[in-house]
């Protein structure tokens, strides 16, 4: 894979095998400066002490944090984000206030907002212009951060309504267009997108100047890469050749340890 690509660990998926606030260190100790999580809390807003423990187990660790989640309830559970889900938005704007926080300390300007499930009791369009009208307030709140909010197409949960590139391109049109805000990004999780059928080399030909963050793992499986089918050297090649200088988050399951499961970066460094 290119040499100049930025990969950073999603602490989230990898080293599971420490508690979270030992996982920035774990990243570091493997040679990453980058990491990435999901919402590192059970609740929208948690106790103060947790996220300065939080803040501070990244901050001693020497690590970059580059992304992160905004809440998206229980992920365990089959909760996809609460952007689109009515009676829950003070929810989501009140994770949204602890990631500036955070951000502030760690230099964070890449946060990711799920979308939200379908849900009972509401049709799309009630649904799609909540998520108009709270994506436009996450991105107007990040923006004096200089942050970006990612939005990104999910794979493997069939309420989720945003399974193609266009289909996450869409939503971030449709809020400039309505609203004005501009400084939200395409996530292009590689894995999800071929999962769900998108061409991958037609995404990185056409759509690579608007891709704001990358996440992969091969696939099937969502494992490391070299465990699957997909050419993920190839497509990360032509996102770089196509000018995208941005982090490359590794995203999977590790098959072995996580230790074990960079041994396909360093084999490309």
């Amino acid at each position: 894979m290119p040499h100049s690509l930025r990969y950073a660990v999603n602490c989230s998926m990898l080293f599971t095998e420490f508690p979270l606030l030992e996982r920035a260190a774990a990243a570091t100790s493997a040679g990453f400066d980058g990491v990435e999580f999901w919402w590192p809390f059970a609740v929208a807003v948690p106790p103060d002490d947790e996220v300065d423990a939080f803040v501070t187990s990244i901050a001693d660790a020497g690590a970059h944090l580059v992304g992160l989640n905004f809440f998206a309830g229980d992920m365990g559970g089959g909760d996809r984000g609460l952007v689109s889900w009515p009676g829950r938005d003070s929810e989501f704007l009140d994770s949204v206030d602890v990631a500036i926080g955070i951000a502030a300390h760690l230099d964070c300007r890449a946060f990711n907002a799920l979308y939200g499930n379908r849900v009972d009791g509401f049709s799309a369009q009630q649904q799609d212009e909540l998520a108009i009208e709270n994506l436009s307030a996450a991105g107007t709140a990040v923006a004096a951060a200089g942050g970006t909010v990612l939005i990104e197409s999910v794979s493997g949960a069939p309420r989720y309504p945003l399974l193609t590139a266009a289909d996450a391109l869409g939503t971030i049109d449709r809020v400039a267009d309505r609203t004005g805000v501009r400084n939200l990004g395409f996530l292009a999780d590689l894995y999800h997108l071929a999962v769900n059928g998108d061409d991958l080399d037609t995404i990185v030909h056409n759509d690579a100047q608007r891709i704001a963050h990358v996440q992969i793992a091969d696939s099937p499986g969502r494992h490391e890469p070299g465990t699957g089918l997909l050419p993920l050297q190839r497509h990360l090649d032509a996102l770089e050749a196509g000018g995208y200088r941005g982090w490359v988050g590794l995203e999977y399951t590790p098959t072995t340890d996580s230790m074990s499961s960079f041994d396909w970066v360093r084999q490309h460094r």
